[in-house]
């Protein structure tokens, strides 16, 4: 059982997800869950966070349900550059942010220049997780990727959204194993997430979890319970 779940949409990032902040703590203080992430997309998805929705998160609880919140961002990578969504002053207020490649926002180009969007906004001091890196539609190379993530001290997401029967990326094994091989090789930590849009897979990490012990990744470099440890790496700039 993994403690943390870093990666959660509300109602606040469109999809039809109806669910709010309270409805996804409930779910997971019922699911045992001792940290939760409410990482809404940013304004360049359509009908999803706006920035005066995440300016108001400032004000929010910081507890629900005995579950404790952190308040981030799922932000939408632009170009190559590393360019996103959210503006230097907003996101400062956030605890951190998860940046991810949407078809909406980035349509895929060279391996050379996935690679390079995501090593860019590695740069971001706010940029503290690599949003669903698996996707078979936007190759990288994933050694850079890994080496670029532990120089900047980044997580990447196995993401079970990805891995489970219902994901809509198409077969992501391959790339994960690629993910897994290098963060071992890098000795680069890892966090397990749902990506759950409303509360229904909170915390559910059924097919990524079982993906990672089977590849054997060592369990210290999986971030999802050493609490401690996964706010500091989250909230450090």
């Amino acid at each position: 059982m993994y403690l943390s779940d870093m990666h959660t949409h509300s109602i606040a990032s469109g999809h039809g997800t109806t669910c709010t902040i309270s409805d996804m703590a409930k779910k997971a203080a019922q699911n045992g869950l001792k940290l939760l992430g409410i990482t809404d997309h940013g304004p360049g998805t359509l009908a999803a966070g706006t920035p005066s929705y995440f300016r108001s998160l400032t004000y929010s609880p910081k507890k629900r349900f005995g579950v404790e919140l952190l308040y981030g961002i799922e932000l939408n990578i632009l170009d190559t550059e590393g360019t996103v969504d959210l503006e230097e002053e907003l996101l400062s207020r956030l605890d951190y942010a998860i940046a991810s490649m949407h078809s909406q926002n980035y349509k895929s180009r060279t391996r050379e220049e996935n690679t390079l969007a995501f090593l860019n906004v590695m740069k971001n001091p706010h940029v503290k997780i690599l949003g669903h890196c698996d996707n078979p539609h936007y190759p990288v190379d994933y050694d850079a990727l890994v080496a670029g993530a532990k120089e900047h001290q980044v997580l990447l997401e196995i993401n079970e959204a990805s891995l489970a029967p219902y994901g809509y990326r198409g077969d992501t094994r391959a790339n994960n194993l690629e993910i897994l091989r290098c963060c071992r090789k890098y000795d680069a930590p890892i966090v397990l997430s749902s990506d759950s849009h409303g509360s229904g897979h909170i915390g559910d990490f059924t097919y990524a979890a079982e993906f990672v012990h089977q590849a054997m990744f060592p369990e210290r470099l999986i971030y999802n319970n050493q609490i401690p440890k996964l706010k500091v790496f989250l909230q450090t700039r």
